[in-house]
């Protein structure tokens, strides 16, 4: 008889953002390992992940991080900055600052995405009541007791309870017992009748709490009164980004005195290096936790009396908004800040008179609890773990004392399977209750939680399409072989291959990376940086050393980090990884590995030429790159070898576009061409590219109407889109009327409208810049033309090489300074090959140059130029333009095929 075995359950005691969290962290990691689990949220509220903080709805509540700081992944950073881009906040930054009931929203889809991915493998349900007690025995289930009188029985469990709740024990009898007192401002409805009374308040505490509650009960005919030990309220973060800086050095033995040293020191070194001390407490924060836990209990609690107070201020700050909104108020003096603390409280007539401790003297309607969470985790779940010594205060009587997040018991053991994360852990890591933090505790109490990943059996792995194992099962395996032979052949449909791979297995890092490196280097509609994680994630967890290799490769490729050389050296190791050897070598579908010498492509193929043993794929991929060696007839001989096993070989028909082109045979290209577009190369990706190609020989043969006709049939924007309308169907456009074959008004708008602006002005790759460049220019477009070379200043090396001053020689021209123009242009040819691409895609700077220098005079210059691009190939649109420019002596003339 088989043995069926029980899945095991998890219960999450909260749906806040820390019980939210976990669950995402759960659902993904438990679906990558093909991990069964039921899930089981418990709380009260109608929706998982505001919990206190984000539900909130009032606009003027901020968070206090920047949205680039606040995505539920530690991996990837920008997750929720894309979200909002994709909710109606199209232009937001990761150094703005979002409302917190926008946050709420985001934490509620992205648990809900996780949950509709992990469908099959992990089942989730919502208990809307609360955990009043948890019984169970050492070693054995957990048992929560519901307060609707119901029992959970879970193998561990979660208590993701957010911050204790305030206790108001600071607060005279007097004012505990009085209607005017609002101890829990946050409870719904807590502040209604504050907000009917136009009385004055007195918010008791200077922290968040006590601004944002500020803002929102700020009336004209108000003052809004507000007291602490400090008086001191939250500092505001910075308008703009400031430098980062590292972490000082610490001393070798750390105590509270040398620690305050070192800290002044250090933002005493901030401020005068940058002129803020804002990076210098920044730099501190991947430390707080490790340096807590150095100092005695003793330390401990001397930094919580003397310095806690200006580390909060300073730690914890204000929205930009926020803090410009509390300088108007108390401008207007409906905020007054005080020092101190309530010594009286006497009621008086319907309200109250407070008299502070520093001798002054209020008369408010109304007295608001702002001191923030308690000390004590005092609910009736925590109390039955307390009584019962399931649990035990942590560190200065601050939340539970755990280890890595499992709660001791009273004899110091870990002998139940409960776990904490976020404001309980205070005691234990003192920074613990934002987002950041709390984000990378859900990732480790998921690792803890879940078995590891299950090990494979030794039956044999499949494999892609060159034999290459693949760690996956079967029903994967095969769909990654359809979107590697998708991409191998340059057709489309490999990215809905790769995303079925990944739906049938989304623990299958190679899957997640050939993802990402087509969103990145093909413009294929995928969110690059999450799928880039989900790599990441994936191969820690299942890959083999090759796939762990490639994906950071394409790691390094997507974040400008040494990936050209990361390249090379997987293939080095991995020379039949056909993928990577596609990616390595500029053909058509990536850019190639640019930041290398010149022939690296072509030794590369040779070096792997054994891997293959004739294969069609690699003869394309050697063909291509003997016509870049002028090669003509063996290129050719070798395309039509490739061509013989594989008609579909997209590289192996570049190849012979561009033999056809080089040797000036544009009558037979454009024949041969244009029957395989309407033939066997309907399929391809990248038929507009190959549409390009046709029209390149149609310019050359001087034929206007036919580049017309192309362009409206083939070409056109919104029969081609993204990176392809910039690349070809822009480029075309402009060396068109450079040439003379494009009259009346060019459609470039038509162009730019169908291209993301982040493509435009921030392009990932050079190759792609240059084509914007181009665009933009024959648009006109003078300022976007300086922010894509503002872009380009802070990007890859060659970026900053090559396409700021070609934006700069750009911009000359469209400014009519065609003598700077010809000069920036000429400077660049022998540096152009850097960007990528082809030849004949770069040649656009050259019929560029040749425009600028007739435009400029220079006719003896332009002269020059046409007689060497004749010596190369034949073609009479240049002999037209050479006999235009023979009846102009010297340098002087008029511009041919001057743009309109």
């Amino acid at each position: 008889m088989t043995e069926v075995r029980k899945r095991p359950t998890t219960a999450i005691v909260g749906a806040g953002a820390a019980g939210t969290l976990t669950a995402v962290q759960l659902c993904e990691s438990a679906t990558r390992r093909r991990t069964p689990l039921d899930l089981v949220l418990v709380d009260p509220a109608p929706e998982a992940g505001r919990g206190t903080a984000y539900a909130t709805p009032d606009p003027r509540h901020r968070l206090n991080v920047p949205a680039g700081g606040m995505s539920c992944y530690p991996d990837d950073p920008g997750h929720f900055t894309r979200w909002l881009c994709r909710h109606g906040e199209p232009t937001v930054g990761a150094a703005d600052f979002a409302t917190r009931y926008r946050y709420g929203a985001y934490l509620a889809d992205t648990l809900g995405q996780a949950v509709v991915r992990s469908h099959g493998t992990v089942s989730v349900r919502r208990l809307r009541t609360r955990a009043e007690s948890c019984t169970g025995t050492p070693g054995g289930p957990v048992e929560l007791h519901l307060a609707d009188g119901g029992l959970l029985t879970a193998d561990n469990a979660v208590l993701a309870t957010g911050p204790a709740a305030p206790t108001a024990a600071w607060a005279p009898p007097a004012l505990r017992t009085s209607l005017r007192f609002v101890n829990s401002p946050w409870t719904p409805g807590a502040l209604d009748a504050v907000r009917e009374d136009t009385a004055d308040l007195l918010l008791v505490g200077t922290g968040l709490t006590a601004v944002d509650l500020a803002l929102t009960l700020d009336r004209p005919e108000r003052t809004v009164h507000a007291a602490s030990r400090s008086g001191l309220l939250p500092q505001p973060h910075a308008l703009g980004p400031v430098g980062p800086m590292e972490a000082p050095d610490w001393p070798h033995d750390p105590t509270l005195s040398g620690l305050r040293r070192t800290v002044y020191r250090h933002v005493s070194r901030s401020v005068r290096t940058h002129g803020d001390w804002r990076p210098a407490l920044d730099s501190l924060r991947p430390h707080t936790a490790r340096l807590w836990h150095s100092l005695t209990p003793e330390e401990r609690g001397e930094f919580l009396a003397h310095e806690s107070a200006l580390w909060n201020t300073h730690r914890h700050r204000m929205a930009p908004t926020t803090a410009e909104s509390v300088t108007r108020a108390r401008t207007a003096r409906r905020l007054q800040v005080h020092t101190g603390t309530i010594a009286e409280v006497v009621e008086d007539g319907g309200g109250l008179a407070i008299t502070l401790s520093n001798g002054r003297t209020l008369h408010v309607g109304w007295v608001i609890d702002c001191t923030g969470p308690g000390q004590r985790l005092e609910d009736p779940l925590w109390r039955s773990l307390f009584e019962t010594g399931a649990a035990v205060p942590g560190p200065l009587g601050m939340g539970v004392a755990t280890r890595d997040g499992r709660l001791l018991d009273a004899q110091g053991r870990c002998a139940r399977p409960l776990f904490t994360l976020g404001a309980p852990r205070r005691g234990e890591l003192w920074e613990t209750t934002a987002i950041p933090e709390i984000r990378v505790q859900a990732a480790a109490l998921a690792r803890q939680l879940l078995a590891p990943p299950a090990r494979r059996t030794a039956r044999r792995r499949p494999v892609d399409g060159l034999g290459l194992p693949l760690s996956t099962h079967a029903e994967a395996a095969t769909a990654y072989r359809s979107g590697l032979d998708r991409v191998l052949k340059v057709r489309a449909g490999a990215e809905d291959a790769f995303a079925r791979a990944i739906a049938l297995d989304p623990g299958f890092a190679l899957g997640h990376a050939a993802l990402a490196l087509l969103g990145h280097e093909c413009g294929a509609a995928v969110d690059v940086p999450r799928a880039l994680a989900d790599a990441q994630r994936c191969a820690q967890e299942r890959a083999d050393e090759r796939e762990r290799s490639f994906v950071d490769v394409v790691t390094r490729r997507v974040q400008s980090t040494d990936g050209d050389r990361a390249l090379i050296r997987h293939l080095d190791d991995h020379p039949a990884d056909a993928l990577a050897l596609a990616a390595a070598v500029p053909t058509i579908a990536f850019s190639g590995a640019t930041d290398l010498d010149d022939d690296y492509a072509l030794r590369l193929v040779e070096r792997t030429s054994p891997a293959y043993d004739g294969h069609w794929f690699h003869t394309s991929l050697l063909a291509f790159l003997r016509q870049e060696q002028g090669r003509l007839h063996e290129a050719g001989e070798l395309a039509h070898r490739a061509l013989g096993v594989e008609p579909a070989s997209g590289h192996a028909v570049h190849a012979l576009a561009h033999v056809h082109y080089e040797s000036g045979a544009h009558e037979a290209g454009r024949d041969w061409l244009d029957g395989w577009v309407s033939g066997q190369g309907r399929g391809t990706v990248h038929r507009a590219h190959f549409s390009w190609h046709i029209a390149l020989h149609e310019l050359a043969l001087d034929d206007p109407a036919a580049v017309r006709r192309r362009w409206f049939a083939q070409l056109a924007p919104g029969r081609v889109t993204g990176v392809r309308a910039l690349v070809d169907s822009g480029s075309l456009l402009w060396r068109a009327r450079l040439s003379g074959n494009w009259q009346g008004e060019l459609p470039t708008s038509d162009v730019l409208d169908s291209v993301a602006c982040e493509v435009l002005e921030r392009p990932a790759t050079a190759f792609t810049a240059l084509h914007a460049a181009v665009a933009l220019t024959a648009a006109g477009d003078l300022p976007a033309l300086r922010r894509l070379r503002d872009h380009a200043t802070g990007a890859d090396p060659v970026q900053r090489e090559v396409v700021v001053p070609l934006c700069e020689a750009f911009a000359a021209l469209v400014e009519h300074r065609f003598h700077d123009a010809a000069h920036g242009l000429d400077a660049l040819l022998p540096v152009l090959r850097k960007v990528g691409g082809s030849a004949a895609q770069r040649e656009v700077v050259e019929e560029t140059l040749l425009y600028a220098l007739v435009s400029a005079g220079r006719c003896d210059a332009a002269r020059r130029l046409l007689d060497a691009r004749l010596d190369r190939k034949g073609a009479p649109r240049d002999r037209r333009m050479l006999a235009g420019l023979a009846g102009l002596a010297g340098e002087g003339g008029r511009p041919i095929g001057q743009p309109g």
